[in-house]
């Protein structure tokens, strides 16, 4: 199967192959609709040949340099007088060709007429010989305006999914150094208060988180245990720095722990909740997090209290910093038309609401 469809690809992407299995397809189907209506195979293979130059030139002509050097550049009347023109002699060439090898290959057939007679004579060769000639001209234009429209719906989308991609890239390089950035302030701080050995507890959950967003999360998707083990990480090294200031539940139900869901989706709205939440407040502090899943969605809660200063108002506007607008834009890029996020702002707290469709 698979070196059929490579086989299939190659013949589609070597012109000169593809255009001669057309010809040969186009020169050997009037021979076997002749054979299977008892007609004369030698007399049509004779018609065959006296058509088969006039198709060839008025194909290439037509598609190769008609439509797009003159159609597709608005000279319309140049377009209309050469096809006028290159059909009327495409024809006559068509007649003198059959007049010809009729007479050398199948003389019974044969029927003399002058060349006056056949240019003078237009209605006859519109009626006789437009048909077997032009059918397969236009049938040749149709499939390369086909093929060119597949080629450029492919090449789009190509396009589209590398944009994606790299922006995806981009994305997740501007989480590694923010999260890094925020976790060793933290871990600063603990060396600060607290013992060697609770400092090395933070550094080895500290590489293990490393570990997992630099080499462990390169797929397009990843089990969504492993996220809550991320973010479990991220909780307890926050919780650590926090202490008793802070009133934290994290719960999860899962249907399936190993559902696949695009990585580092979640953790930027937990940032986020300490961020804005914890991090800005000396007073008790509130961050509840929830996360469940059934067969078709997943439903993801981040609530936190805020501080009621002028200062973390004015800075907390709009809740935003670059963690969450990278999930959203993320979101976007893997989750279009399929997930739904909302956020609800108070003067005491704030709220997102997430929901992303599993199937």
């Amino acid at each position: 199967m698979v070196k059929r469809k490579n086989l299939i690809d190659w013949i589609l992407q070597n012109r000169v192959v593809s255009h001669l299995i057309f010809w040969v397809l186009v020169f050997i189907s009037l021979p076997i609709l002749a054979a299977l209506n008892d007609g004369s195979i030698k007399k049509t293979i004779l018609s065959s040949l006296s058509f088969l130059p006039a198709q060839l030139s008025a194909s290439y002509l037509l598609v190769y340099y008609q439509v797009p050097k003159l159609l597709f550049k608005k000279k319309y009347l140049q377009f209309g007088l050469s096809l006028l023109l290159s059909t009327y002699l495409f024809l006559v060439l068509s007649k003198l060709l059959g007049m010809n090898l009729t007479r050398i290959f199948a003389p019974k057939y044969f029927e003399e007429e002058s060349l006056i007679e056949i240019i003078s004579d237009p209605f006859h060769l519109a009626v006789v010989h437009f048909p077997s000639v032009y059918v397969f001209v236009f049938l040749m234009f149709m499939i390369k305006v086909f093929k060119d429209r597949f080629e450029e719906r492919h090449q789009l989308e190509v396009l589209q999914k590398e944009k994606a991609n790299t922006e995806l890239k981009f994305l997740k390089a501007q989480i590694n150094p923010h999260f890094l950035f925020n976790t060793l302030n933290n871990l600063y701080s603990l060396t600060l208060e607290e013992s060697s050995e609770k400092a090395s507890e933070v550094v080895l959950k500290l590489s293990d988180m490393l570990d997992y967003m630099l080499y462990r999360c390169k797929d397009a998707e990843v089990p969504l245990k492993n996220e809550i083990t991320f973010i479990q990480d991220y909780i307890d090294l926050e919780s650590l720095r926090y202490g008793s200031k802070l009133t934290l539940s994290f719960t999860h139900h899962l249907h399936d722990p190993n559902v696949m869901i695009a990585p580092l989706i979640l953790i930027s709205f937990i940032e986020n909740a300490f961020k804005h939440g914890a991090s800005n407040t000396l007073n008790d502090s509130i961050i509840t997090i929830e996360l469940t899943t059934n067969q078709d969605q997943l439903c993801f809660k981040v609530f936190n209290t805020l501080p009621s200063s002028e200062q973390n108002n004015r800075d907390n506007e709009s809740n935003s910093g670059i963690g969450f607008s990278n999930s959203e834009r993320q979101l976007e890029l893997n989750y279009t038309n399929n997930y739904y996020l909302k956020s609800i702002k108070t003067d005491k707290d704030f709220q997102v609401i997430l929901t992303i469709n599993l199937q």
